[in-house]
């Protein structure tokens, strides 16, 4: 091992070389998860050509009277096309949830540079296996599922890299806006990945998954070369995970801190003699020690809800906007993504708010409870015109994802090092497989379920979504009630009264 570079008292010039791969990381993580949503869009927007209206198509070329399904793409041309859908769907985030799991212990011991870019390729391998059941006419189903179990597994691998990969080159400071805005990732794939499967969709329709599969396959080569896991790999000081104790009586050492060099020289000096700080890592925190941290199973249940309505709507929404409002399959898609536009837009605001407010339950209740009525009201309203559906979506995509993006960003990062670990950093990747993987839980439940419900009527989707919001919104009032008595303290304190 090459010994550390010495790191100087001042700051003229490793400054600018440590934004540099902070600024690099955050590009190439921001791209990769981009990528992974690319990829797992499309079968949202390729539903809608698998089973379309035929008699819209005019006449049956092959003089079939009695069909009435002949440009459908067997075998979701049945009657029980919705639940074959709500099948694949399924296939793919049971898979992922349960992978999930894994994922995180993976993601402490082995090499975040090849666990990451091993995982895009084979995420790009699966997707293009999928389409290529296009130009190869394949009509099995146990096809499509085994593909999207496969991916769903391989594709476990991105979000514990990258918010490891984030978390060794950042430390504290105003995450919920930081990771705010680097979570727009999720919302940026899914419009891309809209967009893109939306050009072929009507067309070919394999090229809607052949492409993003490409896409993904290449960002996963440009990170095995380009990706820095660690500063120290790079001679850069690395930054503190949570303030300690001398840092805590003095505010302006936990500012100076949140950098790649602290401004009292003395405590960036400490840890650039010890790279990756061996005597302090102690071995990754267990399964059972990551649930005894505070806040994490509340939060964890909470996300199991709000995911399972991002995430309906992620794989349903194309559908039943041409369904409802009759629209073509590639309007849908664009239309759709809409709601990833208000995705954005919500978690930049809830990442603001919280760290303003300090309340980030807080913050992810408040939007739930509006979150409900605004579903309801799109649901009835929603398709009365088009700026009438470009301004609900755009709303609802802000309410029903701010809080996802919050736990699954700030939150994690928040708990995974919180102040019971003691300075564990061998935590941040289970937690955050903990938090996602039981969010992913409820991914796999709503699309199942609106498989199995929208046969019945959309209104009862939207009831279920509903009530999936309220109840991931009572989950957190234990956190809530705590986060309310730490703001009274205070104010208690500064008007004379007595806090017990």
């Amino acid at each position: 091992l090459r010994p550390p570079i010495p790191v100087p008292q001042t700051l003229t010039s490793p400054l600018p070389f440590s934004h540099s791969y902070r600024g690099l990381t955050l590009v190439l993580t921001f791209l990769s998860y981009t990528s992974y949503h690319l990829s797992r869009k499309p079968i949202s927007i390729v539903k809608s050509q698998l089973h379309p209206n035929c008699s819209s198509l005019g006449p049956n070329p092959h003089n079939d009277s009695n069909s009435t399904t002949w440009c459908s793409w067997a075998p979701f041309d049945g009657d029980n096309y919705k639940e074959l859908f709500g099948a694949l769907d399924n296939a793919f985030l049971v898979a992922y949830a349960i992978g999930m799991f894994i994922s995180g212990i993976f993601g402490e011991r082995l090499p975040l540079r090849y666990y990451l870019s091993g995982g895009m390729v084979l995420s790009g391998l699966f997707t293009s296996l999928f389409g290529l059941g296009y130009f190869w006419d394949i009509h099995v189903l146990w096809y499509f599922i085994i593909v999207q179990v496969c991916n769903g597994l391989v594709q476990t691998t991105g979000w514990p890299a990258v918010v490891a990969c984030v978390g060794n080159w950042f430390g504290k400071g105003k995450r919920g806006l930081i990771m705010g805005i680097w979570n727009s990732h999720t919302s940026v794939g899914n419009i891309l990945g809209s967009l893109i499967a939306g050009a072929w969709v009507s067309s070919a329709w394999g090229l809607s998954f052949v492409v993003p599969g490409i896409i993904i396959t290449t960002v996963g080569i440009i990170c095995f070369f380009f990706l820095v896991e660690y500063p120290e790999d790079v001679d850069c000081s690395p930054p503190l995970h949570h303030v300690m104790t001398t840092s805590e009586k003095d505010p302006e050492a936990v500012t100076s801190n949140e950098g790649p060099l602290s401004l009292s020289g003395q405590s960036s000096v400490d840890h650039s003699h010890s790279p990756k700080e061996p005597a302090e890592e102690p071995e990754a925190i267990s399964f059972l020690g990551a649930l005894r941290i505070p806040g994490v199973v509340e939060f964890s249940l909470c996300l199991l809800f709000a995911k399972l309505v991002s995430y309906t709507f992620l794989y349903w929404l194309p559908l039943y906007i041409v369904n409802v409002a009759h629209f073509g399959a590639k309007e849908a898609g664009d239309l759709s993504t809409l709601f990833d536009v208000g995705g954005i837009l919500g978690g930049i605001f809830a990442g603001l708010i919280s760290d303003y407010t300090g309340g980030r339950a807080t913050t992810c209740c408040v939007m739930l409870v509006v979150a409900a009525p605004m579903l309801f009201l799109y649901n009835h309203v929603g398709q009365n015109g088009i700026g009438t559906s470009i301004a609900m979506l755009i709303i609802c995509g802000a309410l029903v994802n701010g809080p996802y993006a919050l736990i699954t960003t700030a939150v994690s990062a928040d708990l995974g090092t919180h102040e019971s670990l003691k300075g564990n950093a061998k935590a941040l990747s289970t937690v955050t497989a903990i938090i996602d993987g039981t969010g992913s839980v409820g991914a796999a439940l709503g699309p199942l379920l609106a498989g199995l419900i929208s046969p019945t009527g959309w209104n009862n989707v939207f009831y279920m979504l509903i009530a999936a919001d309220v109840l991931a919104c009572l989950l957190l009032a234990r956190v809530v009630v705590k986060e309310a008595r730490g703001w009274c303290g205070p104010m208690a304190r500064q008007r004379g009264y007595v806090v017990t």
